[in-house]
């Protein structure tokens, strides 16, 4: 893992700008060839811009399976209980993020299950690698506060480090910087450009009923 940016300093942070959701995501080509997926920067672009894009000859099938996927999941955080609402609020205060967000990758990552822990040993509610967790100044990821807390700061981070680019941060957080930083964008990763897809689609979902109110 990478070690804290600059402008994370004495535990504060410099916040950049979070960039739109899904509906403003975008694919091309830059000046070298290599595909670009993003919602910002489109400057980078030196061939036709295409929406959102999924390297695969099924990306329609798994889109699908993708937007049933967010809506089953948009029904389960609105009717979940509400354990977990205020330490999700509080982050999202602090580190300036959308609440809708956090919910949306707590329902990827863990499908809100706090004993969760991944293949790789990621942990908890926000699934943090002990690099991570230490790096974000988590204690115990075992703790919901602590663990939601740091994913969040986390997410800041990496918002910050893409000058507000959600698809990058949400790819970056599921396949690390250095992977996106070597493609440019989201990585040939199907399982990353799948999880970018879930996430962007329970956001959007979340922020479109709470604009319905």
């Amino acid at each position: 893992m990478n070690r804290l940016p600059a402008m994370l300093v004495l535990g504060t942070l410099a916040l950049a700008p979070l960039a739109a959701g899904a509906g403003e995501t975008f694919a091309c080509k830059d000046a070298d060839g290599v595909w670009i997926l993003g919602n910002v920067q489109q400057e980078r672009c030196a061939g036709k811009i295409k929406k959102i894009y999924t390297p695969s000859p099924t990306r329609q099938v798994r889109r699908a399976a993708a937007s049933d996927y967010s809506a089953a999941a948009v029904k389960a955080i609105v009717l979940s209980d509400s354990a977990y609402r205020e330490d999700v609020q509080a982050a999202a205060e602090k580190y300036n993020l959308p609440v809708e967000l956090l919910h949306a990758v707590m329902a990827v990552e863990s499908g809100f299950r706090p004993t969760a822990v991944s293949e790789k040993g990621a942990v908890g509610l926000m699934q943090l690698m002990p690099d991570t967790a230490r790096e974000m100044h988590v204690r115990n990821s075992w703790s919901p506060s602590e663990n939601i807390h740091g994913g969040a700061r986390y997410l800041r981070t990496l918002a910050n480090k893409y000058d507000g680019d959600l698809v990058k941060t949400l790819a970056a957080y599921n396949a690390g910087p250095e992977a996106v930083n070597r493609a440019g964008g989201v990585p040939r990763y199907q399982e990353t450009q799948d999880y970018v897809i879930k996430v962007l689609g329970i956001y959007e979902q979340l922020k479109n009923r709470k604009a319905k109110g």
